[in-house]
C-alpha cells in the first residue's frame, strides 16, 4: 500500500530560485540561507520518496483573474515550468504519478471536496524553487529524482481558504493516498510563507516571533494551526503569509504525533522570512 511517510514545510521566494539559476548561491548574502538546506538535502537523498504531494500557489501564471479555482489538482502526464516574465526556469519537466493523481482526485471528491481537475497546466516558482532547495541543482535535461502531484491553493485572491478547511484537506489526502495499492513512499510538501508584505505601508514585513510560534505549532499543535483565522495572519504576518495555510494540508496528512527531524530559519530573502521544516511519522 502507498504510505505517507513525511512532510516538508518550505518558503518558495521566487528570488531563492533566480539565485541557484545564476550561480550566487555562494555570495554572502545567500550562502547562510543555503548552508541551511544542506541537511534536508541530504535527509532527501536517504529518504528517496517516489512521489511528493506538493502543495503549492499559483502566481498568476496557470490562473488569472477570468478563473480562481480553490484547490486545484494536476491530473497531466507533464508540467513545463511556466515563463514568469524572464524565461522558464532551467529545471526539469515536472513528471507526474498520473494513477496516483487520479485516485486522489476521485476518492477527495467522494469525500465531499470539491477539487478543479487541472489535466493542462504549467508551474511557477511556487512548486519549483521547493524541489530545488530539497535536491539541489537538477539540470533541465535531467529528471526529479521523484515524481510530484501538484495541488494549487488559492491563497492570492480573497476569500482563500481556512486553515481548518485545508487541515482536514490534509487528512482527506491522507486516506486516499493509505487507500492506493502500490507501494509507494509519498512524501507532502506544504510551501510558502512565512511572513511577508511585497506591497504599501508595511512592505518587508518580518515577524520572527510568530513564525518561530507557528514552526512549533507545526511539530506539537496542528489542531491549534488549523484555527488561526485570516485576520490574525494579516495582522501578524502580512498580506501574504496567508501562503501558510498550505503547510496545514501537508500536516493534515500527517500523524498528529510527529518527530522533527530539522528546522532552519533565515531572514531576509528578497525582503521575506524564509522557513523550512521536516517532519516524520512515527509509525
Amino acid at each position: 500500500m502507498a504510505r505517507v511517510t513525511a512532510g516538508v514545510g518550505c518558503s518558495h521566494v521566487p528570488a531563492i530560485g533566480a539565485a541557484m539559476d545564476t550561480g550566487i548561491t555562494h555570495e554572502p548574502y545567500w550562502k547562510p540561507l543555503f548552508e541551511g538546506f544542506k541537511k534536508s538535502r541530504e535527509w532527501m537523498k536517504e529518504q528517496k520518496p517516489d512521489v511528493i504531494f506538493l502543495v503549492y500557489n499559483d502566481h498568476c501564471t496557470a490562473f488569472d483573474a477570468s478563473c480562481i479555482p480553490t484547490f486545484a489538482l494536476g491530473c497531466a502526464a507533464e508540467f513545463k515550468p511556466a515563463d514568469e516574465g524572464w524565461g522558464p526556469r532551467p529545471v526539469p519537466v515536472v513528471k507526474n504519478h498520473q494513477k496516483l493523481a487520479s485516485h486522489i482526485a476521485q476518492s477527495l471528491i467522494l469525500d465531499e471536496f470539491d477539487l478543479t481537475i487541472m489535466n493542462e497546466m504549467e508551474v511557477d516558482h511556487g512548486l519549483t524553487v521547493p524541489l530545488s532547495v530539497m535536491y539541489g541543482d537538477v539540470g533541465p535535461d535531467e529528471d526529479w529524482p521523484a515524481l510530484v502531484i501538484p495541488l494549487c491553493v488559492n491563497v492570492v485572491q480573497y476569500p482563500p481558504p481556512t486553515g481548518n478547511r485545508c487541515y482536514n484537506l490534509g487528512k482527506a489526502v491522507r486516506r486516499a493516498i493509505n487507500s492506493f495499492e502500490e507501494d509507494l513512499n509519498v512524501m507532502i510538501f506544504g510551501t510558502g510563507g512565512m511572513s511577508h508584505q511585497l506591497q504599501y505601508k508595511r512592505a518587508g514585513l518580518i515577524n520572527k516571533e510568530w513564525d518561530t510560534k507557528f514552526l512549533d505549532l507545526m511539530t506539537e499543535d496542528p489542531v491549534g494551526a488549523s484555527q488561526i483565522s485570516h485576520l490574525e495572519y494579516l495582522r501578524e504576518t502580512g498580506s501574504e503569509g496567508i501562503e501558510m495555510v498550505m503547510w496545514l494540508i501537508m500536516r493534515g496528512a500527517l500523524d498528529e504525533d510527529v518527530t522533527e527531524v530539522y528546522r532552519h530559519y533565515h531572514v531576509p530573502a528578497s525582503n521575506t522570512a524564509v522557513g523550512h521544516i521536516i517532519l516524520e511519522n512515527k509509525t
